[in-house]
């Protein structure tokens, strides 16, 4: 076991820096809401709570605990959710969805830090207990970094590296003194990203174990029951010792929410039109348009709703695993992006409902896309720069418009062309290195949706003398194989946020290309990255952080990591009409934890 060797300490108020306690924090800036706030903007404050939800998804669970390897992805929704909200474990901040990046008082109501965020001082509230009764305590603060940094997994065991000092102040109160690796959202991170768990509760020794065994946590819901594997059903805790705080109030609404596992995503549909599942968010343009024509919808029972949140595109694409030496060729990666035909699929498979992405922060300031680079975004670059194509520093690069004729000659010589400077010819019909050997690789896909695209992607490379095999996987070899980067290709989303940060690191950084079970699943190990990720995060005005995003953003799109595929712009969602929604919806789209059922009483 890797011993912590973090100094631990008691201390009182005396020979700290002292700095006045505030209700809220921000990236940039301050936040929005004042402190005698008395709820989120989006949430509707007099909302009747009671009734239910069942949710559906599509896999399975065997473990209640996420922050390990073993119960990364296959843990029970709610646990540690962000879509169906923390129902079980919380962090010391809670996030506000109508704000880049601002964090109000959750289990800490108050936090003391310093302009230069050198340190961050979080200060419990006293109403804050555990399912148990037991107050939720500075130890238990502690407790939770020390075990997770010794035994969690990815991120979470990285959270104290950036840490010099952790002490307990006073009675109730915990300060975190950072050192040089740390930057300006490490405090944030650590408000808003690390779970507070009981330390009279939890056993160290067995904390890297899968289990279903129910633990001891502080959220608003209890685990009512449990089948492994197929649902679990969460019961609205009436002591909930949060439901009054402001960042609280109009959350939680359900007294049961369940959540019903499917092995595919059409008996999960069926689910839904039968009402056994009442929410179904939608990503698919041709279901979305065509399979709602049934007797709940023409009742007007269920509502199809588009919400257009105020977020960058993000990225879904095909990811290169540069593990792989067929891949280590930026030449033979931007080849094999440039022959897939995007026209044609959009035409053939979706009746053209979707725009192509052209960068990960496209449709925002942040995105290098329709943006040039300035003499500030140079300057941060330096000797980068000269790597960078000409157009993606010009803002004006895309991927090649085909005639959408599944087999447009301009795009495939252009791709033909660069894989022989790459040291590929045509020979017999099959793409081969100078030793004679194929150009070939599987792509791993996880569903039918997937598995289609996959084929389009196929059909286009066979044409070029690429052998592309398809393997479709259970939800466990997925998640076990997508851990271990264990993969030629892969298909993947990237969300982003008008706030990227620390996060960045566990995708795109060095240090995470051979942490098992981080999200670098292309296998990025690049010290230009690396820069433009850490000026990110230690940017001190918009300005500086602008600049250092749409750098970051061009070196992605340069370094042809990803087949960029599409996004919709909107989200689209289905739901009975027995459960509703606040009126607002904040910048960051629908929020479903702040739903409730139109029923209760």
């Amino acid at each position: 076991m890797r011993r912590l060797l973090l100094p631990i300490l008691f201390l009182g108020f005396s020979g700290l820096a002292q700095a006045e306690p505030v209700h809220g924090i921000a990236m940039h800036g301050q936040v929005a809401l004042p402190a005698d706030y008395t709820h989120f903007p989006y949430v509707n404050p007099q909302v009747k709570k009671g009734g239910k939800i069942s949710y559906g998804v599509v896999g399975t669970f065997d473990s209640l605990n996420p922050f390990v390897i073993k119960g990364m992805r296959t843990t029970a929704r709610g646990v540690w959710d962000p879509e169906y909200g923390n129902l079980f474990y919380e962090a010391l901040m809670q996030r506000s969805s109508d704000e880049p990046f601002s964090l109000y008082g959750l289990l800490a109501e108050s936090v003391e830090w310093d302009e230069e965020r050198s340190f961050i001082q979080f200060n419990l509230n006293p109403k804050a207990h555990w399912h148990d009764g037991k107050p939720v305590t500075a130890e238990d603060v502690i407790f939770s970094f020390k075990l997770l940094a010794e035994k969690g997994r990815p991120p979470y065991n990285k959270r104290l590296d950036v840490v010099s000092k952790m002490e307990q102040v006073g009675e109730r109160s915990v300060r975190f003194t950072f050192n040089e690796k740390a930057n300006r959202e490490t405090p944030l991170i650590l408000a808003l990203s690390m779970p507070i768990l009981p330390k009279h509760a939890v056993d160290p020794a067995t904390f890297e174990q899968t289990s279903l065994a129910i633990p001891v946590a502080s959220g608003p819901y209890k685990i009512k029951s449990i089948q492994p594997g197929e649902r679990i059903v969460w019961q609205r805790d009436p002591d909930y010792w949060g439901k009054d705080i402001p960042s609280k109030v109009g959350f939680d609404n359900y007294d049961e929410i369940s959540v019903t596992y499917f092995l595919q995503d059409s008996t999960l549909f069926e689910a839904f039109k039968k009402g056994d599942v009442d929410v179904y968010p939608d990503g698919d343009a041709n279901h979305w348009d065509r399979a709602y024509d049934f007797p709940a919808v023409q009742k007007g029972d269920v509502v199809k709703e588009v919400f257009k949140p105020g977020l960058p595109s993000g990225m879904l694409g095909f990811v290169f695993n540069t593990r792989r030496p067929i891949f280590a060729d930026v030449r033979v990666r931007e080849a094999l992006s440039l022959a897939f035909d995007f026209e044609w699929m959009n035409k053939t498979l979706y009746d053209n409902a979707f725009q192509r992405t052209q960068s990960f922060w496209q449709n925002s300031k942040l995105g290098a896309y329709g943006n040039a680079a300035d003499a500030r975004e140079l300057a941060l670059l330096g000797p980068a720069k000269d790597k960078i194509g000409a157009e993606i520093l010009a803002g004006t690069y895309t991927m090649p418009v085909t005639d959408a004729s599944g087999s447009d000659r301009k795009v495939l010589r252009e791709a033909v062309g660069l894989l022989k400077e790459a040291g590929y010819t045509i020979q017999g019909g099959k793409m081969v290195d100078a030793a004679g050997k194929p150009l070939a690789f599987e792509v791993m896909t996880q569903n039918a949706g997937q598995e289609k695209m996959a084929v389009a992607y196929q059909r286009a490379l066979k044409m070029i003398g690429v052998d592309m095999a398809i393997r479709t996987v259970d939800d466990a070899q997925y998640q076990a194989r997508s851990n271990s980067f264990d993969y030629d290709m892969i298909i993947k989303a990237y969300t982003s946020s008008l706030s990227p940060g620390a996060e960045q690191v566990n995708r795109w950084g060095s240090a995470s290309k051979d942490a098992q079970g981080s999200f670098n699943y292309a296998g990025v190990a690049d010290p230009d990255i690396d820069r433009m990720i850490d000026a990110l995060m230690n940017a001190r005005t918009q300005e500086d952080f602008q600049a250092a995003v749409r750098a970051y953003d061009r070196l992605l799109v340069d370094g042809h990591y990803v087949v960029p595929l599409y996004h919709l712009g909107e989200q689209w969602v289905a739901h009975w009409t027995r459960i509703a929604r606040p009126e607002q919806v904040p910048l960051y789209g629908y929020q479903l934890p702040t739903w409730w059922d139109a029923r209760a009483q």
